[in-house]
This record gives C-alpha cells, sequence and structure tokens, in this order.
C-alpha cells in the first residue's frame, strides 16, 4: 500500500513554484525582455505567442508521460532542462546572434515547462490523498503565483536596477537570466533531495493506462465535449491579448500613445504588486467555489475576469500616467484575473474527471493554451493597427462570446463544493 501524504508541506511548495517560474519567464518576462532590446510590438506579440505552443501540443505526448518511467523521472530531468536553458540565454544576449539563439532556448524552456506540468500535477495526484489535495490546493497556488512574483516581479526589477547601473539593456538582461537559471537549478536539487518516490508502489503501476490512443478516445467521447472545447478557446480571447500588450502599453513611452514607465517600475507594478492581488483573488475564488460549488460563482468569475479590462482603455483614453490610477488598474485587473481563473480552472479539472486524468487534465489544459496562443498572436498587429485605445475597446469586446457560451455549458451546480467530512478534515 503507497504511503501518501508524505512530506507534503515540503515538496507541494517547492514543486509548484518551480512549475510556475519557467512558465512567467517564457510567456511575461520574455515580452519585457525584447521590448528592452528594441523589438516591436508587433514582432514581440508574434514570436512570444507562439512559445505558447507547447501548453497547446503537450497533450500529444502526455499520455508518454503516464506510461514511460515515473512522474518524478520526468519533472525532475525537464526542471534540468530548463535550468540549463536559462542560463544559455543568458551567455547567448551579448552575441551577434543572440536572437535566434535566445529564442531556441525560450523554445527548450517552453517545451521543459510544459512536459514539468504534467508530470507535476500527475505527481500530485498521485502523492495525495483526494481529501488533501484539496487542502492543499491553495498552497500549490500561492507558490506557483510566488514564482510569478519572482519572475515578472524580482527578477525584472533586478534587470531594471542593473540596466541603470551598466546603460547597458543587454548585459543587465544577460545577468538577469543567468540569475533565474541558477534558481531554477536551485529549485531542481531541492525537488530531488525532498521529493518521495511514490512510483515505486505496484498501485500505482497497475494504474497507468493501458493503451496510447485509449486517451484521445475516451476524452472526446464524453457528452458535451464539443461545446466545452469551444467555450474554453473563447474563455479568456479578451485577456489573453491584454495580457501581451500590458507591458508594452506601462512601457512605451507616451508619444506613441504608452505610460512612459521604467522597467524597475513596471516589474514593482505589474509583477509584485499585480501578482499579490492575483493570489489574493485566485484564493478567494477557490474558498468560495469550495463552500458553494462552481455554479453560483461562474458568471460573477467570468465578469471578474474581463471588467477590469475596461480600465486600461479609460487610461489609453485619457493618457493618464498617475502611478494611483496605474497601480490601481493593474490591482483590479489582476485580483480579478485572479478571482476569475479559479472557476475556470475547476471546470477544467471537472473536464478531467474519470480514467487517465493527468493526460486529460493536459489536453483540457492544452485547449486553454490554444486559446491563449491565437489571439496573442495577433495582439501586437492589432495594437498597432488600433492604437493602444483602439486596442483596449476591442479586448472589451472580445470578451463577448464567452459569456454567450457560458449559458450552453453544463456542470454538476456543486461541483468543487467540499464534502462535510473534507471540511472537518481541513
Amino acid at each position: 500500500m503507497i504511503q501518501k501524504n508524505k512530506w507534503a508541506w515540503a515538496w507541494v511548495p517547492t514543486l509548484y513554484f518551480a512549475q510556475g517560474l519557467p512558465y512567467a519567464l517564457v510567456v511575461t518576462v520574455s515580452v519585457i525582455m525584447y521590448k528592452r532590446l528594441g523589438f516591436s510590438n508587433a514582432d514581440l506579440g508574434l514570436y512570444t505567442s507562439l512559445l505558447y505552443l507547447p501548453w497547446v501540443i503537450k497533450p500529444l505526448w502526455s499520455p508518454f508521460v503516464d506510461l514511460k518511467s515515473t512522474k518524478r523521472n520526468w519533472f525532475l530531468a525537464m526542471q534540468l532542462l530548463a535550468s540549463i536553458a536559462l542560463l544559455a540565454i543568458g551567455l547567448s544576449l551579448p552575441t551577434n546572434i543572440f536572437f535566434v539563439t535566445s529564442l531556441a532556448c525560450f523554445w527548450m524552456v517552453a517545451f521543459a515547462s510544459a512536459t514539468n506540468d504534467i508530470a507535476t500535477d500527475g505527481y500530485y495526484m498521485i502523492g495525495l490523498t483526494e481529501d488533501r489535495q484539496s487542502f492543499f490546493v491553495g498552497m500549490r497556488s500561492v507558490f506557483y503565483k510566488l514564482a510569478n512574483v519572482t519572475g515578472q516581479g524580482l527578477l525584472v526589477v533586478l534587470a531594471g536596477f542593473l540596466e541603470n547601473k551598466y546603460s547597458d539593456n543587454t548585459k543587465a538582461w544577460s545577468y538577469t537570466m543567468i540569475c533565474a537559471g541558477s534558481i531554477m537549478l536551485l529549485m531542481t536539487l531541492s525537488n530531488f533531495i525532498i521529493t518521495p518516490k511514490f512510483e515505486s508502489s505496484s498501485e500505482i503501476v497497475l494504474q497507468k493506462p493501458k493503451g496510447f490512443w485509449e486517451v484521445f478516445v475516451s476524452f472526446f467521447k464524453k457528452p458535451g465535449m464539443g461545446m466545452a472545447i469551444t467555450f474554453i478557446l473563447f474563455f479568456r480571447l479578451g485577456e489573453s491579448q491584454l495580457v501581451k500588450m500590458a507591458s508594452p502599453f506601462l512601457l512605451d513611452p507616451t508619444s506613441v500613445g504608452g505610460l512612459g514607465y521604467s522597467t524597475s517600475e513596471v516589474g514593482t507594478i505589474y509583477g509584485t504588486i499585480g501578482v499579490i492581488f492575483l493570489t489574493i483573488g485566485g484564493i478567494l475564488g477557490g474558498i468560495l467555489i469550495s463552500k458553494h460549488g462552481l455554479k453560483k460563482w461562474m458568471l460573477p468569475m467570468l465578469i471578474s475576469l474581463n471588467a477590469p479590462n475596461a480600465l486600461y482603455a479609460l487610461l489609453a483614453i485619457t493618457g493618464t500616467t498617475e502611478a494611483w490610477a496605474v497601480t490601481g488598474t493593474v490591482i483590479v485587473e489582476q485580483f480579478g484575473y485572479g478571482f476569475g481563473i479559479a472557476g475556470f480552472m475547476v471546470y477544467l479539472i471537472y473536464i478531467a474527471e474519470g480514467k487517465s486524468k493527468t493526460s486529460h487534465y493536459a489536453l483540457a489544459t492544452g485547449f486553454m493554451a490554444l486559446g491563449m496562443m491565437l489571439p496573442g498572436l495577433i495582439s501586437g498587429f492589432m495594437q498597432e493597427w488600433l492604437g493602444y485605445d483602439g486596442f483596449f475597446i476591442w479586448v472589451v469586446l472580445a470578451a463577448l462570446p464567452a459569456f454567450i457560451l457560458l449559458r450552453y455549458i453544463s456542470y454538476p451546480p456543486d461541483f468543487g463544493k467540499a464534502k462535510e467530512k473534507d471540511e472537518q478534515s481541513v
């Protein structure tokens, strides 16, 4: 019999910090870095959105993570690969071929991170009993968001400090990415030491899927899956474009419609203060769903995710650069995102219920990533075509399909609600 819940207080924080850091570096920090190295919004929107592809197609190899080796071996190998690739980015920036080399390394980080996600989530479900999974979901979220604070907050602040110190953006970002790789290497070593070998149990071996294609067929045969996938693709249509252009909007000079903030200011406002409120929103959302179930909160959470985007449009239209207005906008938007995305993630867990839930969850999050990548690809072109004011108005309007589709998806009203015995155990 497998001994579950062993050392969970130690490995849940480090595993999910190691899951969140490379994601933040690929999705958000790469945008700021290439912006500070002189790339246009259209180029950085296109190239950095393509980096989302590994999270889109990770379901294609998720059954291999189930079938081959152990999830512990998979996440340790992928975390090590991400560490090496981040160090390589830092070392490549001062060279003449920095763009091609750094972009290739970001691709390596993205593929490693997507595979690490599959293995980490599977290990979490194997290593914890059902009631402990619910108990630790808050801690899991907090340390994932702390990784975001470290990546798009503290490391960006460090890059801004180094920019001012050296008056050389290339050198500043080179040192910053080397620091990021070193942190990731430290987390990999920590996880090697403290994660138990749960999967040596014969009980776990018997739970593995029997065949590769069975995983995919069983997922798409679930009732209502077509409408569910459509909803997943459109849920973040507006937010997926805003997240790509929010940092460039803060960084661009006022002469082209931006707010003219420095790299350190963006790291502090968007990457630190913003992510703290994102964490608060996410924890609150999880608590409310556990108390009342998903049905009661799905619509309010969808509104919370999208309504704050109008504040960016207001900033762009009025040209306001006051710190209180900008910081307030970021706080409301990030809190709303954290609160809103909680409902979406619980819905994805519902989609993945049943046999092969590790691979099915990877499939669901793969469609989520596709819904982020495709709009992100055009976000830079849309911004340059419409200007920041027109672009943020478009972002607000892009949220409407999700509200329409919400009426046509089905799920148990009390899904996500804690059972009485789980509430007492917590």
